[in-house]
């Protein structure tokens, strides 16, 4: 198989300039699929301006001064999908992976004390030998626990890369989330019901902005006001 895609053809998520060159990487299997990641190469390069070509850029992350989720990356076509966290050790710099008002990953600059912890929304759970409560988490990874305290769909902050649980935020009214996908992908609202739908479709999430969609496309990112920064609604 090829270890590129051509640019026309890659998500419509990505960043980049798509007549310039004919190709992009392709991303590694890894914690966030094809089409809702952005490889390392991309956010070094296209992104950030940090890497001026591939060899710049290998050279970089073999230096180990980059991080993903405060774990070291050397793969450039390591797959950086919503709400990762980059942390780049030779100029200080921290970002997150989050959508814009059009729908596109941004990589946005933080603070360096929020690159300590991401947000985590739990896809499902399940009982694991023991009678622990394994929680299965939207970027692949999961987190055990005594108690059965969360619902899915919830959203977990945890510290980074401890995975050390350090808020809760409930798929409920009056917390904030952004949609992740469908045509209002990268919109933060106000939710105002969650809706249960007694059948195979999914269930839906009503918003007081005055539109639903369903329950996997909603990421609570706080409850009253957005625990992170959006880019063009940070003010919110």
């Amino acid at each position: 198989m090829s270890d590129h895609v051509k640019r026309l053809a890659a998500p419509r998520t990505w960043p980049i300039a798509r007549k310039k060159y004919p190709f992009a990487p392709k991303v590694s299997p890894g914690p966030h699929g094809a089409h809702e990641s952005i490889p390392l190469l991309v956010v070094l390069r296209e992104i950030l301006g940090i890497a001026s070509n591939k060899r710049e850029a290998k050279k970089i992350l073999n230096s180990r001064k980059v991080k993903v989720d405060g774990r070291v990356v050397r793969d450039v076509k390591f797959p950086i999908g919503f709400m990762d966290v980059i942390s780049i050790g030779d100029i200080n710099k921290h970002y997150r992976a989050v959508y814009d008002v059009n729908g596109n990953m941004r990589i946005v600059e933080i603070p360096e004390d929020h690159a300590e912890w991401k947000l985590v929304r739990i896809e499902n759970k399940s009982v694991v030998p023991g009678g622990k409560i394994q929680l299965n988490l939207h970027d692949g990874r999961n987190i055990l626990l005594d108690e059965n305290k969360y619902k899915t769909g919830d959203v977990l902050k945890i510290k980074l890369p401890t995975q050390e649980i350090l808020s809760h935020y409930p798929l409920a009214e009056g917390s904030v989330a952004i949609v992740t996908g469908g045509t209002h992908r990268g919109r933060v609202a106000h939710i105002k019901e969650y809706v249960v739908v007694r059948s195979p479709q999914d269930n839906m999430v009503r918003f007081e902005e005055g539109f639903e969609i369903p329950k996997r496309y909603v990421f609570v990112i706080g409850v009253g006001k957005p625990e992170i920064t959006i880019p063009e609604v940070s003010a919110l």
